[in-house]
């Protein structure tokens, strides 16, 4: 056609069919021509109608073969791998996913981020009750994965393959039931930056290939059943790492990069030793010559030959015989006669616990941890004053204000330390009672020690008072009922101790401390800085989920809920504790009972009297009451009743009742902070109704914080660093405290 051939052919209809030169292949021409496309008159076009007719079957060919397929198939397949995923660890449809979602996979709820192309690449699926076991083929098709979390669940089995994820940079499995050994091929994952397995029953050994992973920033294995020695990690970006609360033995790898953490990354493995645990390692020495034969043996053993012995030699050797049968009846003796005399000081010694004084030194270990100084209540890892404690059958703590002594026993008869939830034992009675002791606090119910056992292996031991336990098969049947409980936000009780006159509990141990500390700080007056309102949101919601796995699981009324018997765990989790124990015990007075006078301020109206019935409803309105201390940071117990007489409800009821009469609306504030802290201040008000009946169920309260805490996080500004407290008189103040952990999600 000449020089016209670089023109596009018009068809009637408005569509414009034409070719690009010297590509040999026809496209669609834009209806505005540029110069370089001269329109062809449409007689001249006629004449080339075949061809144009081939190229528009050939355009349309290439257009569905080669363009649409691709965009569809990669959602269709993480959408697909999300759906099987749904099926398998949501049984309870928390996760409102369908495919016929508006917006498309990158819209539903966990989905934090997506490509540019629709992949998916953040998932976060937390606190959601997920349970079941994960699919290697399902999370192998989100290949664009970048951050994967399902921190805090109940998903079982083992860690599936993610050999496939080969774009991921943070694994977040922390807190669920996972069993198994961790999977090499994360070590084929040489993007990923942080890996968080805390918190599960995984066991076998630490792959030494996950020293290969150049950009690891986050290992956090803690709480786990880990066994053998800790890999060589040389990584030099490592700057978080945790391997406590295992199974490990041998000596701590003495590199420049495991030398940078202290002794909380390492404790609570009986066998591991090293500099960071200050627990030297004995070395394997030579081997020792052999001990020296006795004469008698020397001789049978260097004869070679047997020959007849002679008078003499006989006569000498039933003189050795009569001087060594002598010795021997005479060594039995003095055995016997010893035995009997430490059986009878045994026997007739009455049983006691002992925790004598040790200038704070217990069996070689020095104790730097000072004696938590809050308002003496029951929290384990809580409260308490660390002054002398008198209890039962002569036991007493001796310590002066320091509170460190040793666990010791003396008597007949001892009993034996049962495990609970299907746990081995993790070590012995007397390894537990010659640990050192140091007091955290004394409670309604007993009081409760910090014990450092030899081995270096950590727990809390709370001692129970004798006059306030129920019958023994009573307490058996109520402490192997809360041992099977296990939830992320309920402190696990792991063993006890059952005699005839002497009741121990014992539970893991929390360093980071309780609630109470977190808001007032070290002064038991109050003394900490107001949290930020996301903090306070969280909080709420862990303190609540746990109160409702007690209620629903098992039906245990916790009985006892406050700030100081809140403790926080190794992410800042919030976590119950002494639950299930004041609603089945003998208690004294509350307000002639000292240790008991602080938790009658957080008790229910109806629970103050002799009779004390504790409901679901009773503990809802203790919740309410740490609610309203989590965003005053007020103590109910003391701040108000010194400063204006009433308790922390009747103050914020009086608050609010005073701001409604100047025409100010209670719900919101000054500031940012108290605008989104408005819905958690209505929850606390309704929890803490004077009528049961007008109290939210722990359902709904867990439910309204879940519906406040989604909407603000929606309309917030990251920027937003205003603290959490609602008070007239408490000024907005720069938040000091800052986030509470790392927020290693964001860090991706």
């Amino acid at each position: 056609m000449g020089a016209e051939e670089e023109g596009c052919w018009e068809r009637r209809g408005g569509g414009v069919v034409g070719w690009e030169p010297g590509r040999g292949s026809a496209r669609l021409c834009p209806e505005a021509t540029t110069s370089r496309r001269t329109a062809i008159p449409f007689s001249m076009a006629s004449k080339g109608r075949p061809f144009i007719a081939w190229c528009s079957l050939y355009l349309l060919l290439l257009l569905f073969a080669s363009v649409s397929p691709l965009p569809v198939s990669a959602a269709s397949r993480d959408a697909e791998a999300l759906l099987e995923l749904k099926a398998s660890i949501d049984p309870s449809n928390a996760l409102p996913w369908r495919r016929d979602s508006a917006g498309g996979v990158c819209g539903w709820a966990g989905v934090r981020a997506c490509s540019p192309d629709g992949r998916v690449s953040k998932l976060v699926l937390e606190y959601l009750n997920l349970t079941g076991g994960l699919q290697g083929e399902t999370l192998a098709a989100l290949d664009q994965l970048r951050v994967l979390s399902f921190k805090s669940n109940a998903i079982f089995g083992e860690i599936p393959d993610v050999s496939a994820l080969s774009n991921l940079k943070s694994l977040f499995l922390n807190n669920n039931r996972f069993t198994g050994r961790i999977p090499t091929s994360l070590s084929t994952l040489h993007r990923l930056k942080i890996v968080v397995l805390s918190g599960n029953m995984i066991s076998g050994e630490i792959p030494a290939s996950l020293t290969k992973l150049p950009r690891l920033y986050v290992l956090l294995l803690q709480d786990n059943r880990l066994t053998g020695q800790v890999p060589a990690f040389e990584q030099a970006a490592l700057r978080y790492f945790n391997v406590s609360g295992n199974l490990l033995s041998g000596e701590i790898p003495r590199t420049i990069v495991l030398e940078q953490f202290n002794a909380s990354s390492f404790a609570g493995n009986p066998g591991l030793c090293g500099m960071q645990l200050e627990k030297p390692c004995i070395g394997t020495s030579n081997p020792v010559n052999p001990p020296s034969l006795s004469p008698i043996t020397s001789i049978i053993v260097s004869s070679s030959s047997y020959s007849p012995p002679s008078r003499d030699s006989r006569s000498r050797r039933r003189r050795v015989a009569a001087i060594v049968a002598g010795s021997v009846g005479a060594f039995l003796f003095l055995a016997l006669c010893t035995g009997l005399v430490v059986a009878f000081f045994l026997f007739s010694w009455r049983r006691r616990l002992v925790v004598s004084q040790a200038n704070g030194r217990a069996g070689g270990a020095v104790l730097g941890s000072k004696s938590i100084a809050a308002e003496g209540g029951d929290g384990i890892g809580g409260g308490g004053d660390g002054g002398p404690s008198e209890g039962p059958s002569g036991a007493h703590f001796s310590g002066g204000g320091k509170g460190v002594g040793v666990f010791s026993w003396e008597g007949e008869g001892l009993g034996k330390l049962v495990f609970c939830g299907g746990v081995g034992e993790m070590y012995s009675l007397e390894e537990l009672l010659k640990a050192s002791a140091e007091t955290l606090g004394r409670g309604t119910v007993g009081s409760t020690y910090k014990a450092v056992m030899e081995s270096g292996f950590i727990v809390t031991v709370k001692r129970l008072k004798e006059s306030s336990q129920p019958g023994h098969d009573e307490f058996r049947r109520l402490i192997e009922a809360l041992g099977r409980l296990r939830h992320p936000n309920v402190v696990p009780l792991r063993a006890y101790f059952l005699a005839k006159e002497e009741r121990l509990l014992v539970y893991d141990y929390f360093p980071n401390g309780s609630l109470f500390s977190l808001i007032h700080g070290s002064r038991p007056n109050g003394g900490g800085k107001p949290l930020h309102w996301t903090s306070c949101l969280k909080i709420a919601e862990d303190v609540a989920t746990g109160l409702l796995h007690l209620h629903q699981a098992s039906g245990v009324i916790h009985g006892n809920l406050k700030s100081s018997n809140v403790l926080l765990g190794s992410d800042f989790e919030s976590c119950l504790t002494d639950y299930g124990l004041i609603p089945h015990f003998r208690l004294p007075d509350s307000r002639e009972d000292s240790n008991g006078a602080t938790s009658l301020f957080y008790r229910a109206p109806e629970c103050r009297n002799h009779r004390r019935f504790f409901t679901q409803q009773s503990d809802v309105y203790s919740f309410g009451v740490l609610l309203l201390e989590l965003l005053t940071g007020k103590t109910p117990f003391q701040d108000l009743v010194e400063e204006h007489g009433e308790d922390i409800p009747q103050w914020v009821r009086s608050i609010r009742a005073e701001e409604t009469e100047s025409g100010d609306d209670p719900t919101s504030g000054n500031d940012a902070s108290e605008e989104k802290l408005g819905a958690l201040l209505n929850i606390a008000m309704a929890c803490v109704s004077p009528l049961p009946e007008n109290r939210p169920t722990t359902k709904e309260a867990l439910r309204m914080i879940r519906d406040a805490r989604a909407e603000v996080l929606a309309s917030s500004n990251s920027s937003d660093h205003s603290p959490g407290r609602w008070s007239d008189t408490v000024q907005s103040l720069p938040r000091e405290y800052g986030s509470e952990h790392l927020n290693f999600a964001e860090r991706d």
